[in-house]
């Protein structure tokens, strides 16, 4: 043979490892700036003279843009690749923080950390880090792949709360949040690093449009099942991240105390996510799902009847970190499973979106109610009962992969 005809090596940095490392890498800077904004609540509607709603309407806001955008930014990721995506959405999201900082009305509030802020955090969203990493990695590791890409976005969770917290006493929200907005921007070069790949390691390729896909998934009684389930996933995740902070601090514990907890969650989540995705690998993952949400039931209800001190707070903080986003590698793993990966970003997406608009309801009904009533208890209580409903709801998925007529027929 000619060497002139021999087969184009890869790349280095579109290997595999150094891909799941860029993809966790992206996770980990996307996920970790968005998961601190409720360190805010507190300093910024001192500052401007707002009531928690309005703050909390636009988390919601930007919950709602987030789940919005997501199928989107997943459907251009799967036709022309993560890369442009990716550095696109930092580019936005960078921007929405920073005109955050600066807004001085609810409006600008809504329009920059709500509408914008949530764009871009869709466009960086660790998801298509994820998918990009499903595709380099053969079925029989992907489960925990995918448990290591959320752990990834854990870890910036458990990076950027301590450092949120500090940046806020020593230069103040505002310049806190400029710290923030250009954090965002370091997507940008890992962006380039991931490879534009539609068919999946130990896949046999699929000429499937996405029109076909999206027909295939919606007519698929347990994609429907799943989509309903991670509705209760973004209600716990957004209320908890943005109003647990001044939860606390209502409870008369230092501010401090809920910084600490937002990142042992994160930390916990790491050990959560890796759970996940070897427990996926090996067992059912609807069952896993389903366990996840009766054991959230059961750690909110604690919350609620336990003495509220620091040690309830940090137990509580614990036990949810383990549960917290260990749902997402079973989550993803089912889709993968079931439909392959070709159109992995554009149908979790469509999951995704589901779980933002638990996100909404979760943040702003949060707001509303604190400042009807002064308190957050009846979230709580919703919490437990939509918890115990996704826990029996996961349970008549079927886990099986599809066999597609045009596949079989040629066999």
């Amino acid at each position: 043979m000619n060497s002139s005809t021999a087969t184009p090596t890869t790349p280095f940095w579109h290997t595999p490892v150094i891909v799941i490392i860029v993809g966790c890498l992206i996770a980990m800077v996307g996920f970790g700036v968005r998961s601190v904004f409720g360190l805010f609540l507190e300093p910024m509607t001192f500052a401007r003279g707002w009531d928690r709603e309005t703050f909390a309407l636009a988390m919601a806001i930007q919950n709602l843009l987030w789940g919005i955008g997501v199928p989107i930014a997943g459907a251009l990721a799967d036709r022309f690749g993560p890369s442009r995506v990716l550095a696109l959405g930092a580019v936005v999201y960078g921007a929405g923080v920073w005109g955050m900082a600066a807004a001085e009305s609810g409006l600008e509030l809504h329009l920059f950390g709500g509408i914008l802020t949530g764009l871009g955090v869709a466009f960086t969203a660790f998801s298509i880090a994820i998918a990009a990493i499903a595709k380099v990695v053969g079925p029989e590791r992907r489960s925990l792949a995918l448990g290591l890409g959320t752990a990834a976005g854990s870890f910036g969770q458990v990076v950027f709360s301590p450092l949120g917290q500090a940046f806020i006493a020593n230069f103040g929200w505002h310049s806190a949040l400029l710290i923030l907005a250009a954090s965002a921007l370091l997507i940008i070069p890992l962006a380039f690093c991931l490879p534009h790949i539609t068919t999946g390691k130990g896949e046999a390729h699929s000429d499937q449009t996405l029109r076909e896909a999206l027909r295939e998934a919606t007519e698929h009684k347990g994609f429907i099942l799943l989509t309903i389930g991670f509705f209760v996933c973004g209600f716990h995740v957004a209320f908890i991240t943005v109003h647990f902070p001044a939860y606390v601090q209502d409870l008369g514990l230092g501010a401090e105390v809920g910084a600490y907890a937002i990142s042992l969650i994160g930390l916990f989540n790491i050990i959560g996510s890796f759970l996940s995705g070897a427990a996926g690998q090996r067992w059912s993952k609807k069952c896993g799902l389903s366990t996840i949400y009766f054991a959230r039931t059961i750690a909110i209800t604690a919350l609620l009847l336990l003495p509220k001190t620091e040690v309830t707070i940090y137990a509580f903080a614990a036990v949810m970190g383990i549960l917290w986003l260990s749902t997402v590698p079973l989550t993803t793993g089912i889709v993968a499973q079931v439909f392959g990966v070709r159109y992995m970003a554009t149908l979790f997406g469509i999951v995704f979106f589901s779980h933002q608009v638990g996100s909404f309801l979760g943040v702003w009904l949060g707001g509303y109610l604190y400042d009807s009533i002064g308190t957050y208890d009846p979230v709580w209580w919703a919490g437990i009962v939509l918890g115990l409903l996704a826990a029996a709801i996961h349970l008549p998925i079927d886990e099986n992969p599809l066999v597609r007529k045009a596949a079989a027929a040629a066999q």
